[in-house]
């Protein structure tokens, strides 16, 4: 294909086929609906499916269904959906039901602004569902990792059996770059493991393994499936040891392999006594302030966090080794800078952003840094 002129979200598209999605639910909204309208132009083509719902929760729904059923699926949406989608989070969660979810960020709360960005969503998709077992969220930072990161994100889902939400961004979404396609990176493909032999237990492990083979439901064997508390058989049950087990394995599953999922972009400076800590959209801010910065001969080394959920706690614990200063920058009122606070803890962590629909600039971030330094 050489180079391509496009934006996230049809970046998006491209990798869900790739990685085999081949069923979309959707509902219009500002600013992922591209996505929705690129998955309706090219899934049936391909022998897939993709239908527009109702609403968001019958979105997240059709797409749980059919995943059930053994296709790969997503939906998209943005804040005010994302929070309808809560009951179905939980479901996949629970059910362990493969599921990529993309949520194209923008201003909040509420309805906020259908055409401005933000990054307020981030700790509603770690806690926004019921029990607070751990969720996956990657966060692109521009058109290519858009496509990387959603390939990444059904290979994880399918791995682990589990929604994974990929948090793009208004900015991200909708603005178009020179994408050099044969340049991307080369992921080998994903898919859930299939039941291989003997009786068949919905949510049953083998020895030193955490995640359930998988059938799909509707074919020859029996496959139960329940959003309430189960054993491994698939029935319900309020046995207090069978529902802890359960819930232990559900975390483990997840937090025992946060280092295969953490992502990041690491720029260093050597002897840099300042550590800028960023995401999404805003990382770019970051990596021009830190080029004027270094120009001027201010030693700044640049961490961009792409695995915001499980937090990746090691990868900040030794970008931060040596440095004098960690500032955390982010397009809300600080919500991945408290995680950060937690890890260095009892480091002091400085934060800088604001939640007013327009973006930060390098200015605005090279004049945060030289505040500190004297």
């Amino acid at each position: 294909m050489g180079k391509v002129f496009m934006d996230g979200n049809e970046a998006v598209v491209l990798g869900a086929l790739y990685a085999g999605c081949r069923f979309f639910a959707g509902y219009p909204i500002t600013p992922a609906t591209g996505i929705y309208q690129g998955m309706l132009d090219r899934l049936p083509k391909i022998g897939g499916m993709a239908l527009q719902a109702e609403d968001e929760i019958a979105s997240l729904g059709y797409c749980l269904g059919a995943s059930m059923a053994g296709i790969k699926a997503m939906t998209a949406t943005s804040g005010p959906g994302i929070s309808l989608c809560s009951e179905h989070i939980s479901f996949a969660v629970g059910s362990e039901i493969p599921v990529v979810v993309v949520n194209v960020m923008r201003q909040g709360p509420s309805t906020g602004s259908a055409t401005r960005g933000a990054d307020g969503d981030v700790q509603f998709m770690r806690w926004g569902h019921s029990g607070g077992l751990p969720v996956i969220v990657l966060a692109p930072t521009g058109v290519s990792d858009c496509f990387t990161l959603t390939v990444r994100a059904f290979n994880l889902s399918e791995r682990f059996r589990c929604p994974v939400f990929v948090a793009s961004g208004k900015e991200i979404a909708m603005t178009r770059e020179t994408v050099e396609v044969e340049a991307l990176e080369t992921i080998p493909v994903v898919n859930r493991r299939p039941h291989r032999e003997g009786p068949f237990l919905p949510f049953g492990v083998s020895s030193g393994e955490d995640v359930p083979d998988f059938l799909p439901i509707g074919g020859p064997v029996p496959v139960r499936q329940t959003s309430s508390t189960h054993g491994a058989d698939g029935y319900i049950t309020t046995d207090p040891d069978v529902i802890q087990a359960g819930v232990e394995r559900l975390r483990r599953k997840i937090e025992s392999h946060g280092s295969e999922m953490t992502y990041y972009d690491w720029e260093p400076d050597e002897g840099a006594a300042v550590l800028l800590i960023a995401y999404g959209v805003t990382w770019r801010a970051a990596r021009t302030a830190t080029g004027t910065l270094r120009e001027k001969g201010v030693a700044v080394s640049l961490l961009g966090l792409k695995t915001l959920w499980p937090f990746p706690e090691e990868t900040v614990r030794r970008a931060a080794e040596g440095a004098h200063r960690v500032i955390v920058v982010e397009m809300n009122l600080g919500q991945m800078v408290r995680e950060v606070e937690r890890v260095l803890c009892p480091r002091p962590v400085e934060f800088y952003g604001h939640m007013c629909g327009r973006l930060i600039t390098p200015e605005e971030i090279r004049q945060a840094v030289l505040r500190g330094a004297h």
